[in-house]
């Protein structure tokens, strides 16, 4: 059984850089075909995906997010890392981690998401 759990600061001060981990037990991030991907839900919104990273650690940003996203990987301690420059209270929300199976689709397991709240 694979689980995600997400870690990081609960608050952040607008302008700063949002640093979330998550860290994956029951199974490799480099293994064949898996992408880790990061989502996000502000408050009374949707989902949003946010980037992956895949297991052959090459990365992917969404369009509207790249310019601030950057998505990196530990493979020793199994744990991938997202990093959202230059917050603004928008960018309060709960995020998460999840695998699937391509890129920002076939999401098969889930963290329990972390809430960010951006705010000084």
């Amino acid at each position: 059984q694979v689980q995600l759990q997400e870690s990081g600061p609960g608050l952040v001060k607008p302008s700063q850089t949002l640093s979330l981990t998550c860290t994956v037990s029951g199974g490799s991030i480099t293994t064949n075909a898996y992408y880790w991907s990061w989502i996000r839900q502000p408050p009374e919104k949707g989902l949003e995906w946010m980037g992956a990273i895949a297991y052959s650690g090459s990365t992917y940003y969404s369009p509207s997010l790249k310019s601030r996203t950057s998505i990196s990987r530990d493979t020793s301690k199994n744990q991938f890392t997202l990093q959202l420059s230059s917050v603004t209270p928008e960018d309060t929300a709960v995020y998460y981690c999840a695998r699937g199976i391509r890129v920002g689709l076939g999401m098969d397991y889930w963290g329990k998401g972390t809430l960010v709240t951006v705010s000084s």
